[in-house]
């Protein structure tokens, strides 16, 4: 059975090809439609936080400066993670700071890190909705946040609890097309990267190829 890692990062708030790194990671795993496993950490990169990324997230130097060194904080991460397909909330974002923060701790990469997005995909669902940032699904679909928003727990776990819905949505609204196939984090990737009109097509396309390998 396969088990999604859903990822989230805080930053000093400037994207890494700008000079940005991260300050906290959090990991969530989910499998069988529940969540099996969790990883959180501040992460010290020696990068000094900016006031008003202080006061959004509540993450401060002084926090910081006594936080385990990033390069640790990333090797256990890819250990807690090896194997795992990701998942993150504006993936695109969370990408750039995986990629760059790995490369600086000298992980390899793992081939089954390949990320879907929770916006992409809400966006895709559910087009009537207000907007698709984190806050906006969490009320759209009466998600509750434990813990502080825009810190790297909480917002994993509301994302892991949208990929849930997300993956039941999927699963009811395209039964007769998905047969017995497995809403899985492949079939997820393909619909993200499906204009709306498409997506039924999509998906019944997805399911023919994955019948014609196995």
């Amino acid at each position: 059975m396969e088990t999604i890692a859903v990822i989230d990062f805080e930053t000093t708030g400037v994207g890494p090809t700008s000079g940005g790194r991260a300050t906290e990671i959090a990991a969530v795993l989910v499998r069988g439609g529940r969540v099996v496993g969790e990883f959180a950490s501040l992460m010290n990169s020696g990068a000094w936080v900016p006031p008003y990324i202080q006061a959004l997230t509540g993450i401060t130097n002084e926090m910081l400066a006594d936080a385990p060194d990033s390069a640790t904080v990333m090797r256990e991460l890819g250990r807690f993670t090896e194997g795992c397909p990701l998942v993150a909330h504006n993936a695109s974002f969370d990408r750039g700071f995986w990629q760059a923060e790995m490369a600086r701790a000298g992980v390899e990469p793992d081939p089954a890190h390949e990320f879907a997005c929770t916006v992409l995909l809400s966006r895709r669902l559910w087009p009537e909705a207000k907007s698709h940032s984190l806050g906006e699904m969490t009320r759209f679909h009466d998600i509750r946040f434990t813990g502080r928003a825009h810190r790297a727990m909480a917002d994993a776990r509301v994302t892991a609890e949208l990929l849930l819905k997300v993956s039941a949505e999927v699963a009811r609204r395209f039964a007769l097309d998905l047969g017995d196939t497995t809403v899985d984090h492949a079939l997820l990737a393909e619909l993200q990267r499906t204009p709306l009109r498409w997506l039924r097509r999509g998906l019944v396309e997805h399911v023919k190829a994955q019948r014609t390998t196995a």
